[in-house]
C-alpha cells in the first residue's frame, strides 16, 4: 500500500472515531467552569439503557448538535454502571440531565430521552 493510500484511510478511521460531542469527567468540567463560566450539563445513564444509547446516537452523535451544546453548556456523562454521581444528586431513570452553575447549584433537571429539537427547546433559556 502506497503511503498516500495509508494516509488517506488513517485520515478516514479518525474521521469516523470522532465524537461529535467531547463529554468530560466532572472533576475536568469544574476546572473548564471556573474560566468559561458555563453551566456543566450532567448527563447521568447507564451502559444497557436503551433510551440512553438513543440520545446518544440522536442527538449528541449529531456534528451541529454537539457544536450547540458545547458553544453553551460544558458536557459530563456519569455512567451509572461505573461512576458515582457527584454533589449527591439523585436519580430515578436514566438518562436524566442536570444543569449545574459554578456555585454547584441545580439550574435545571430534565429526565428523560428527547430529540434534538425537544432538547434545544428545553435547555436554549438556560445560562
Amino acid at each position: 500500500m502506497s503511503k498516500l493510500k495509508f494516509a488517506t484511510l488513517c485520515l478516514a478511521l479518525l474521521c469516523f472515531t470522532l465524537d461529535a460531542l467531547e463529554f468530560k469527567n466532572y472533576e475536568e468540567a469544574k476546572i473548564v467552569q471556573q474560566k468559561s463560566k458555563k453551566l456543566i450539563m450532567l448527563e447521568v445513564m447507564r451502559s444497557n439503557c436503551h433510551f440512553c444509547s438513543d440520545m446518544q446516537r440522536d442527538v449528541f452523535d449529531d456534528e451541529e448538535m454537539g457544536a450547540w451544546i458545547e458553544e453553551r453548556f460544558i458536557p459530563v456523562k456519569v455512567n451509572l454502571d461505573k461512576d458515582t454521581l457527584p454533589l449527591g444528586l439523585k436519580v430515578s431513570f436514566t438518562p436524566t440531565f442536570f444543569f449545574i452553575d459554578i456555585d454547584d447549584n441545580i439550574k435545571k433537571q430534565i429526565p428523560g430521552a428527547w430529540n434534538i429539537e425537544d432538547f434545544k427547546s428545553l435547555t436554549k433559556d438556560l445560562k
